[in-house]
């Protein structure tokens, strides 16, 4: 069954050309529907890790866990960490079904990815999408993931493909593990559908939040094993350690 919405008729009305704020109603005067003080506020990701994106106090750093235990992915491209107010919209569009908020941290995660390509980010043959549990996909109605994907894939021309990475067990909800029972908790919860190839491949993985990483390091393994050459992580939002900002 293909739970995912049909995106042109439920999104698209927001494009119009006299487009106003999603958070505050004004004339938006941009080319997506947030103004520029409203853009202003969002809690953007400046100092981080290398590697895995998470915020640092200093910049051009790698993290310890980075350090000590390198991950499979290469790199994590995340525009903001997950604070106030995104973490509401995030939660609007993850949660309650407001896509066009989805639709307009999409844009925004693109025009983010664009200006990494032209200062040397190298671009991605494909994207892929973290799969969700069938339990969670019944209860919400749609993937946060693939709808990220779908809007990134057509702002940025690149391929996407939703159905190459499956979820082979329900498992917990993330949320409510610590960090070492999230890396045990997706001990072989994913696969490869059968017949796809990654030989050579530079992949990128979409999904909404990264926390601990967990999910993102269990995926790229699997990538990595088979064959792909370099696995990047494009997310919305990256957390801090608990009790850091």
């Amino acid at each position: 069954m293909n739970c995912q919405p049909h995106l042109k008729a439920l999104v698209y009305k927001c494009t119009n050309s006299n487009q106003y704020c999603l958070l505050c109603d004004a004339l938006a005067e941009q080319p997506y529907p947030l103004c520029i003080a409203c853009e202003q506020e969002l809690p953007w990701l400046e100092e981080q890790c290398l590697r895995c994106a998470l915020p640092l106090p200093l910049a051009g750093l790698t993290c310890a866990q980075c350090s000590r235990r390198p991950p499979a992915f290469d790199q994590v491209v995340a525009p903001w960490h997950y604070g106030f107010p995104l973490d509401t919209l995030i939660s609007r569009f993850k949660h309650n079904g407001q896509w066009p908020l989805g639709r307009l941290l999409a844009e925004m995660l693109g025009h983010a990815l664009r200006h990494r390509y032209a200062e040397g980010l190298p671009r991605p043959q494909l994207l892929l999408t973290v799969p969700l549990a069938r339990r969670r996909l019944r209860e919400r109605g749609f993937n946060q993931a693939a709808m990220l994907a779908r809007w990134l894939a057509s702002q940025l021309s690149l391929s996407c493909d939703q159905s190459m990475l499956l979820r082979t067990r329900d498992t917990p909800a993330q949320q409510s593990l610590d960090a070492r029972a999230r890396q045990g908790n997706l001990r072989g919860a994913f696969a490869l559908a059968p017949g796809h190839l990654l030989t050579d491949r530079h992949v990128a993985l979409i999904d909404d939040v990264m926390t601990t990483g967990a999910t993102a390091r269990a995926i790229a393994e699997l990538l990595r094993k088979a064959g792909a050459r370099r696995v990047d992580v494009y997310c919305l939002a990256r957390t801090a350690k608990p009790g850091h900002v």
